[in-house]
């Protein structure tokens, strides 16, 4: 595996990287290792898949994960693959501390995040609109973009996630506080318990938050992140798509984001909590295929239509 490096022109692969990393765009799948994604430095690990075939790509996707137990493997292992397949060009990155992509000290709040992607686009040369595919914080990142950029995004689907409004800074921040108190504070009898109930993939995952949590500021950084108004998050015009779990804490969230962006077409699916990305990705695939091609010139309403038909469907 490789990193990008988003400091040159080029993608030799050089720059401290553990691979051999290649800007062939031609090759299935393509890793990249390089520093310098935001002003401090950090080197980001990304990983590109491409449409079989040689075959050129209809749109690019770029896949945001989450905040702490995530990584772009819970893309990997999902949806990415078959978005490549369907004729998507595909872009995962780990964020920065996740992962494989380095682990500054400091510098985590969302501003840095939204920096991160904003570099690693240009040094992987995509200049047209791309649509972004957030997954909880990964999803906040979507948003906080599309403001700071909204010539560069076609489109945004975001699944259990909201806009760095101050109600997402509230919650983020009690998250934050409890993590810090029963990962960190408590680390040995936590970890004891997740392995017990949840085994021992989460009882990874935990781990490697308290590390993250333990050896950075993140838990500072995040809850001191800029946030926006409504007005803001109305002033968004690209497409969006939103998914939650009808079992989620944010399962009213689609309903705000309706309100505040009425072209917003949500999808609430019943029987799933906060980790439908990974507990339901057969109709995760299915809603971002129809999304994003629905959102391509020429297709016409087609996305609309599907979402608002999903919505219904779910909501019977």
């Amino acid at each position: 595996m490789a990193m990008i490096d988003t400091s040159r022109d080029t993608c030799d692969g050089a720059g401290g990287g553990t691979g051999s990393g290649t800007c062939d765009d031609a090759d299935p799948v393509t890793d990249h290792d390089g520093p310098d994604t935001g002003p401090d430095g950090v080197r980001l690990h990304v990983q590109r898949l491409s449409p079989p075939d040689g075959r050129p790509p209809t749109a690019t996707a770029v896949l945001i994960h989450g905040l702490l137990t995530d990584s772009l493997a819970s893309w990997y292992f999902t949806v990415a693959p078959d978005l490549a397949a369907a004729g998507l060009e595909v872009v995962m990155y780990d964020q920065r501390g996740h992962g494989r992509s380095e682990r500054p000290g400091s510098g985590y709040r969302l501003d840095t995040f939204v920096t991160d992607l904003e570099r690693l686009l240009d040094r992987l040369d995509i200049t047209g609109p791309v649509h972004l595919v957030g997954n909880c914080f990964g999803g906040t990142v979507a948003f906080a973009y599309a403001m700071r950029h909204p010539e560069r995004v076609a489109g945004i689907a975001v699944i259990e996630a909201k806009p760095a409004t101050e109600s997402w800074l509230t919650e983020i921040s009690g998250i934050l506080r409890r993590v810090v108190a029963e990962l960190v504070i408590h680390e040995a009898e936590s970890l004891a318990w997740v392995s017990a109930h949840r085994g021992a993939h989460t009882a990874r995952l935990a781990k490697s938050a308290a590390r993250l949590v333990r050896t950075t500021t993140i838990a500072e950084d995040v809850p001191e992140s800029r946030v926006v108004s409504e007005e803001q998050v109305g002033a968004v015009r690209c497409p969006v798509l939103a998914v939650y779990g009808a079992d989620s804490e944010l399962a009213g969230q689609d309903r705000w984001l309706e309100s505040v962006l009425p072209g917003t077409r949500t999808v609430v699916l019943p029987g799933q909590g906060h980790s439908v990305l990974a507990e339901a990705p057969t109709r995760i695939r299915e809603l971002l295929l129809s999304w994003i091609h629905g959102c391509e010139p020429g297709t016409g309403a087609t996305a609309t239509d599907a979402a608002l038909d999903a919505r219904e469907a779910d909501a019977s």
